[in-house]
């Protein structure tokens, strides 16, 4: 087990999580399918379930609150990306271009946070720890293993994710079409071009969840009601499918190539 003891570098993706317009839906089904165990939380947190695996985080599921009469948003796995100090990660957003959604705020003792978008659009998250970090273990069958930014502008998104995180964005070897995002030198995530992506794809970052077999886990997605947009296929880093689950939101999964 990949286990996380200690806070992420800043610019590491940390956490991911989902507003769901059904929360017990969106409980029950990566249960099934991924084995995680969560409840809705405490009222003062917004009902917010952190869902674990091994008794250890892995992802946040939240009820989705749309204001009466506003178009609801679309259901998505949003990205957090590590900071040590939220208010200035905020004012270094802001200085590069970056759109501020929901500004910073506590939660509680936990930590810090804030959502942003970046200059093409691709919403993330910053989290700021103070009792609770993050993902406690990634890189297993059942949890985050890969955070991929789609992104219209590969230059423009490099000179933001730089400089309001220090992210180098660098191109991976054997590829003109991928980029590798790292953090005091090692990689800790990927970049891609939105071009490849279906028409009117916006700009996003796609959470890849582990799994042991790819095949037979989009097959019981399906069962449950998901629904398999991009079927699985082989490639360099292992095999992989992109999936929606039954409320729409999409994501990946991946059984990485042995090393």
């Amino acid at each position: 087990m990949s286990e996380v003891t200690e806070p992420y570098p800043t610019g590491t993706p940390c956490w991911v999580d989902l507003m769901a317009p059904d929360q017990q839906a969106a409980l029950d089904f990566y249960r099934d399918l991924l084995g995680w165990q969560g409840q809705a939380g405490p009222a003062e947190y917004g009902g917010y379930a952190v869902c674990e695996l091994h008794g250890r985080p892995v992802a946040g599921i939240a009820p989705q609150h749309t204001p009466e009469g506003a178009q609801e948003p679309p259901t998505v796995w949003t990205s957090y990306l590590a900071t040590t100090d939220a208010q200035a990660t905020q004012d270094a957003i802001v200085s590069a271009g970056g759109t501020l959604l929901v500004p910073v705020a506590d939660v509680g003792g936990l930590g810090r946070m804030l959502i942003a978008a970046d200059p093409q659009g691709a919403v993330f998250g910053v989290w700021q720890p103070g009792e609770f970090f993050g993902a406690g273990v990634v890189n297993e069958a059942g949890t985050l293993i890969w955070n991929e930014l789609h992104t219209s502008d590969v230059p423009a998104a490099t000179g933001f994710y730089g400089e309001a995180f220090g992210i180098e964005v660098m191109p991976m070897e054997g590829t003109d079409s991928y980029w590798e995002l790292r953090v005091g030198g090692r990689t800790v995530g990927g970049a891609t071009r939105l071009a490849d992506d279906p028409p009117g794809t916006p700009p996003h970052w796609l959470t890849y969840f582990a799994v042991d077999d790819v095949d037979s886990t989009a097959d019981a997605l399906v069962r449950r009601g998901g629904t398999v947009l991009a079927p699985p296929f082989d490639m360099t880093a292992g095999r992989m499918t992109v999936v929606a689950d039954p409320q729409g939101a999409p994501f990946a999964m991946i059984r990485p190539a042995p090393r």
